[in-house]
Order: C-alpha cells, then sequence, then structure tokens
C-alpha cells in the first residue's frame, strides 16, 4: 500500500501543472472569438492570395496576444499550435476527414489554434470551474445523442469522442480549461460550417462511419492537442533557460581574446 501511495503521489508530482487560467487576461474571452468569427467571414470572400494577408495578421494577432503572458502560458499556446498544425495536415490535407474551402490549409489556421486555446483559457477564468465544466459536458452529450437521433446527419464518428471528452472533463486537473476550449471550439465549428469555410465528410473516408458537420465529438481532438502541449510546454521553457545561460555564461571566443 505505501509503495502504490508513493508510486502515486510520484505520478502527481510528474504530471504538469494545470495551466494558470488567471494569467490571461479575461477580456480574451470575448476578443479571441470576436476576431475569429470576422476572420471566417472575411474568408468565405477570399481567394488563396488574400488568404496570405489573412495569415499574417492572425500570426500577429497571435504574437500580440502572447506578449503580457507568462513563459509558460506562451509555450503552452505554441505547443497547441504545433501539435494542432499536424493534426490539420494529417485530418485535411491527407486523411480527408475535412476540407476546407479552397481544398488547403489556410495559413490562418495554425495561429487560429493558439488564439482558440488562449480564449478557453481566458473564459475557464471568467467562469466558475464547476459551471463551465457542467455546461461543457451536457452540452458534448447532448450533442452526441442528438447526432445519433434527430440531426439532419447521422453523427456516430462523432459520438465516439464525446465519452473521451467527458473522461478529461471528469478526471483531469485541467478539466476547466479543457470545457473552456470545448466551448469556443463548438462554437467555431457551428459558425464555420455554417458560412462554408470548411466542410467535414459525410463518412470517414477509408472507414465508412458516418461523421456529423461538424461531428459532435471535434473537441476531443482539441483536447489532444492541449494535452500534448501542456506536457511539452514546461520542457520548452526549461530548455529555453538553459540556452540562454548557457550563452551567458559561454566562454569568449578566440578573436575577442587576442
Amino acid at each position: 500500500m505505501r509503495r502504490l501511495d508513493g508510486a502515486r503521489q510520484g505520478a502527481k508530482a510528474a504530471a504538469p501543472p494545470p495551466p494558470r487560467a488567471d494569467t490571461v487576461p479575461r477580456w480574451y474571452a470575448a476578443a479571441g472569438p470576436a476576431y475569429l468569427a470576422a476572420l471566417l467571414a472575411v474568408d468565405t470572400q477570399a481567394g488563396l492570395h488574400l488568404q496570405y494577408v489573412l495569415g499574417a495578421i492572425t500570426w500577429i494577432v497571435l504574437v500580440i496576444a502572447l506578449r503580457p503572458l507568462p513563459s509558460l502560458a506562451r509555450a503552452q499556446a505554441l505547443g497547441v499550435v504545433a501539435f494542432a498544425t499536424v493534426g490539420e495536415v494529417t485530418g485535411s490535407l491527407i486523411w480527408g476527414v475535412y476540407r476546407y474551402r479552397l481544398h488547403n490549409l489556410p495559413l490562418f489556421i495554425p495561429p487560429a489554434h493558439g488564439i482558440v486555446y488562449l480564449s478557453g483559457l481566458a473564459l475557464a477564468a471568467l467562469v466558475r470551474e464547476r459551471i463551465v465544466v457542467a455546461v461543457a459536458a451536457v452540452g458534448a452529450v447532448g450533442w452526441g445523442l442528438a447526432g445519433l437521433t434527430v440531426l439532419p446527419r447521422l453523427d456516430v464518428a462523432g459520438a465516439f469522442g464525446v465519452p473521451l471528452l467527458c473522461v478529461f472533463l471528469w478526471r483531469s486537473r485541467s478539466r476547466a480549461v479543457y470545457a473552456g476550449v470545448f466551448l469556443v471550439v463548438a462554437a467555431l465549428e457551428l459558425y464555420g460550417t455554417s458560412i462554408g469555410v470548411w466542410r467535414w465528410a459525410r463518412d470517414l473516408p477509408g472507414l465508412g462511419i458516418p461523421d456529423g458537420n461538424p461531428p459532435s465529438g471535434v473537441a476531443s481532438g482539441y483536447v489532444w492537442f492541449d494535452v500534448m502541449a501542456l506536457l511539452i510546454a514546461p520542457w520548452l521553457v526549461a530548455s529555453t533557460r538553459m540556452l540562454r545561460r548557457a550563452r551567458r555564461w559561454s566562454p569568449p571566443s578566440t578573436a575577442e581574446t587576442g
């Protein structure tokens, strides 16, 4: 029993600390989704060249949003961008589970994932944990059941993702952040698909499993992005600090000493 307790305590100590929602300005909860909604609306009328401009602007917006944040929150957001970009390339360009309007990966999508994360983090600070988690859980389960019963498109694939999301909402120390991100993702998915910025395949390619547009379990993918980002963020911060210290204490070159 003592060994078991020690193992549990060690696992808890090794686990990354939950993100501190109070490190993000609360107005990000409204500003982030508002910017992304406007961005998607403009994209419906954009060609490829304008998409490049929108991508550059969105990267600038993300950088500005990251500037006042502590290093750990920055690393978490950039980690989400990295893992989400891998997911986008795999899910859209390779597998074809969904397609963007111009059948590409718009350059504003990777930084937009970082803005989504910061918006969810701010929402978690704005609303009490029990409330935001309960709303997310009820919304996810209700959406999953509706996709299996009353929605125009049968959504079996999406329903598979709902239990995974609920496990994280129940067990994770970062449940409030996952709940906040789910609510932001759900709103943007419903909005983005309704105006035609992207569209989900009727069936999962190669598997034939019916999928919604958007699927109810889409936020479970975002949970994985967040989980991986939270795992690597402390390592990124520590590595950056070590590199800075190494540069400070590096011996002068022979040219400088001569």
